[in-house]
């Protein structure tokens, strides 16, 4: 055994090595600490529960990202996007991720929100059915049963698309129910198609009936308006910018890489949430959502940003759809790209 004397006290290097390796493992520990107290809390609330569309954010975070700019973010599910809005507009939560129809039409009620970028910029709404039973096009839609929930987002627009495609409501019978009634009546024959979401049900329906699904969107039939954006309380963008700048640059990277790497933002979603459904499910309805991340007016774009002729465009939509009055049409008072990189 090796000795030494240190200050007329001897001591074994065992000793002095393992009084080391404690000291090293307290320093780590508070630096540790002191890093996390670093991070600056953040609530963003999706507008449903996790599906492939939300994957880019579920990576981002695991990514590390948001840490990298000194957030610590939490993902709350949801239970859509008039819910999900109100809980930004009450202060629940900081951040929303909601159709940016549903926003505006609370914000003409006097919600203090508004958008600070936006994902979805080409309308997820679509007619979603098995593609055996040949709805390709608006008159396919004739003599056929359609499920729908009165009231959500796509049947609000619904009555614009039937009036720019020739449709009468005598065209077709209607079944009612929530997302999981109208998918169940799809997949169990009780309806031909559905109104929703081409970004997940039609991957539900995939998932559990091993066919293939046709998703016949309305912006390609003449009704198109932005989809899943980015909600801040207005007191937000006034007391802290910077946090919204943070979360936006972290969100930007977010959904960049995801594009170039799906399947990775699958295996994320897979391993932080583990009940969202089979890797094939929400792979199809990633690949389906990442072509509608962007539309003619953003092609040379970073994620997110969107130009003052698409908001246009979404207001002209509701306006039309009557969820919105023409006096309601200030780009300013929904959207702004301040906070974008």
């Amino acid at each position: 055994m090796t000795w030494i004397t240190n200050g007329g006290k001897v001591m074994q290097i065992p000793k002095i090595i393992k009084a080391c390796a404690v000291l090293a493992a307290i320093s780590a520990a508070c630096v540790t600490s002191a890093a996390s107290q670093s991070l600056e809390k953040a609530t963003l609330m999706l507008n449903w529960y996790v599906t492939g569309l939300h994957s880019p954010l579920i990576l981002g975070k695991q990514k590390g990202y948001f840490k990298e700019e000194g957030i610590d973010l939490e993902i709350l599910e949801g239970r859509g996007s008039g819910p999900t809005v109100q809980a930004v507009a009450a202060e629940n939560v900081m951040f929303g991720f909601a159709d940016l129809t549903s926003m505006m039409a609370l914000v003409a009620k006097g919600a203090p929100v508004i958008s600070v970028g936006s994902a979805l910029q080409t309308s997820p709404f679509a007619v979603v059915s098995l593609k055996e039973k040949g709805i390709e096009k608006p008159s396919d839609i004739q003599g056929r049963t359609i499920a729908m929930t009165p009231g959500d987002s796509p049947s609000q627009s619904w009555p614009l698309f039937m009036e720019k495609n020739g449709l009468q409501a005598s065209d077709f019978k209607t079944v009612s129910g929530d997302a999981k009634t109208k998918v169940n009546a799809v997949i169990t024959g009780q309806a031909d198609a559905l109104l929703g979401f081409a970004t997940d049900q039609g991957s539900q329906i995939e998932s559990v009936t091993g066919k293939p699904v046709t998703n016949m969107l309305f912006a390609d039939h003449g009704v198109n308006s932005i989809g899943s954006s980015f909600i801040v309380n207005l007191e937000t963008v006034e007391e802290n910018p910077e946090l919204i700048k943070k979360v936006m640059r972290a969100a930007t990277r977010s959904f960049e890489y995801t594009v170039q790497h799906p399947q990775e933002a699958v295996d994320a979603v897979r391993a932080s949430y583990p009940n969202a459904g089979s890797a094939e499910s929400l792979l199809s309805g990633l690949n389906t959502a990442i072509p509608l991340l962007k539309s003619p007016g953003s092609a040379d774009l970073r994620p997110l940003r969107v130009t003052s002729a698409q908001i246009q465009e979404t207001i002209k939509t509701m306006i039309a759809v009557g969820t919105l009055k023409t006096s309601d049409d200030d780009v300013s008072k929904y959207y702004t790209d301040a906070f974008l990189p």
